[in-house]
This record gives structure tokens, sequence and C-alpha cells, in this order.
């Protein structure tokens, strides 16, 4: 494994597991088969919920809290200082933690402005030790110019749909600059068609990979945290087997002719769900 250093001195993996869109009742088993193999950063979020079945899955496991980065996110209907403060205390019961390693506002919703007022209810939780790290998700560059404008603890982390056809330069140099770590949800677009695309296809033949390792192994090259999910323990083991092999300059080139702006996720200036 890899790791990155955040900006307040955090160890963070390079690469984790992501729990979006696994039942509750199956995500015990998923995560456990993920420790297994070799994964300590785990991705949950209050809207996927499956906190409960996550928070077994560590309570059963033999790997020391301490080597673990459990990542939670505050859902948007729970926007807003005290509520805000509410829900982190409902996420961390159902995890079965004293703290998490990093929390996150999943979205900013802008058409409420209420984003501003949730992270300073961040910044308490930060300083009171229950949050190893704070940051945010979704979030645009005029949105974390706020936070960084009217707040005071620097964001740790942003986390945003990014892959081969959505490389985010702008969004990516901007977080670099103020020292916020990019993080990318959603890495491997999916599974959709990035994964069938000629030149990712030619540079897995090249090594002897398959497109999605060559695919992270670019998120890692490129300063990126990424975090795939998948239920399959094949997929789990081929997914985290990237650290044998490095993409050349020739190989980030080719990928770098392959943005196209296409997101398979919402617009985050645009999605208002609570």
């Amino acid at each position: 494994m890899q790791f990155k250093t955040l900006n307040n001195g955090l160890e963070i993996p390079q690469l984790g597991f992501g729990v979006w869109k696994i039942p509750d009742e199956e995500a015990k088993n998923a995560v456990e088969q993920a420790l297994e193999a070799g994964y300590r950063l785990i991705d949950t979020a209050k809207i996927y919920r499956n906190e409960v079945g996550v928070g077994k899955a560590l309570a059963a496991s033999t790997v020391p809290r301490e080597d673990l980065f459990i990542t939670t996110k505050l859902w948007n209907a729970d926007q807003g200082y005290e509520n805000t403060l509410q829900a982190f205390d409902e996420s961390l019961e159902k995890l079965g933690l004293d703290y998490v390693d990093l929390y996150l506002i999943h979205w900013p919703t802008p058409m409420f402005d209420t984003y501003v007022e949730t992270y300073k209810a961040l910044e308490t939780i930060y300083k009171d030790g229950r949050a190893k790290a704070i940051g945010v998700c979704n979030f645009d560059i005029e949105h974390l110019q706020r936070i960084i404008n009217e707040c005071e603890v620097m964001p740790s982390v942003n986390q945003v749909e990014c892959h081969p056809y959505l490389q985010q330069t702008e969004l990516k140099a901007f977080c670099k600059e103020h020292g916020i770590l990019f993080e990318a949800y959603s890495p491997l677009m999916n599974g959709t068609k990035v994964l069938q695309d000629p030149v990712i296809q030619e540079i897995a033949n090249q090594y002897g990979k398959t497109p999605a390792q060559v695919i992270l192994r670019w998120h890692l090259q490129t300063d990126v945290v990424a975090i795939p999910k998948t239920v399959t323990p094949s997929r789990m083991d081929e997914n985290i087997n990237v650290f044998d092999f490095e993409l050349s300059d020739t190989d980030l080139d080719k990928i770098a002719t392959l943005e196209r702006n296409k997101r398979h996720n919402a617009v985050p200036s645009l999605f208002d769900m609570r």
C-alpha cells in the first residue's frame, strides 16, 4: 500500500474500498473480505444506509483500529450546525466507533446555502478529536473558496467523481495549490465505457494488467486517492494489485488525451436532493 499525507499530518491509504450501493445486510461480509484482501481505507456515508453493517465488520476484525482509516459523510438533509452535530453522533454510534478518521460534507447543495455553517460544525467535531480529519465531497472551486474564506480549518480532502473521461484538471490544480488532497469516487466510471476504451486496453495489454488496474495506477501516479467499489472478491484482489508496475510518461500522456468532461454522476452545483 502507498500512503498520502493530509495537510494536518495524518496518513491516508492511497487506495481504499467504497461501499456505495452495498445493502446493509451485505456490508459486513463485503468489508470483511476487503480487509482480508488488504484494504485499510473504508469509505461509507449516512445515505448509503450501511454504516451498521460496516461497523459490524470493523468490530469483528482483528486489524488494529489505528491501522484502519474510516470515512463517513454527512447527508444533505442533516446540514446546519446543530443538525450536523447530531447526525455525526448517529453515524458514530452506527459504526460503533469512538472516532472516524475522516468526516465529509457529502454535497454542497448551494441552493440551500448551508454548507459553510455545516462545515463550522465539522470544525467543532475535529477540534474535539472525534474526527481526525475533515473535508468535503463534490465541492467545486467556488464552494471550496467560500470554505477557505469563511472557515478556520482547511479541508483535508475533496472527494469527487474522477476517471479518465472526467479528469478534473482545474479542480485538481486548485486542491493541490491549497493543500487539499484529491480523492476520486467512481474511479473506474462505475465499470462503464472507460474500461473498454482502446487506449486503456492497449496500455493494459502492454503491462499484462487489466484495464481497471491501469486506471487505478493512473490515479495513484497523479497523486489521487481512489476508492473503487466491488462486492466480488476476485475484483477486490484485482483492484489492490496495482503496486507492482508503473505507467510511463508516455502512458500518462495518452490517458490525458481521453478527457471528455463526461460525468456518470450528478453535477455538484445542481444537485439539490435532500
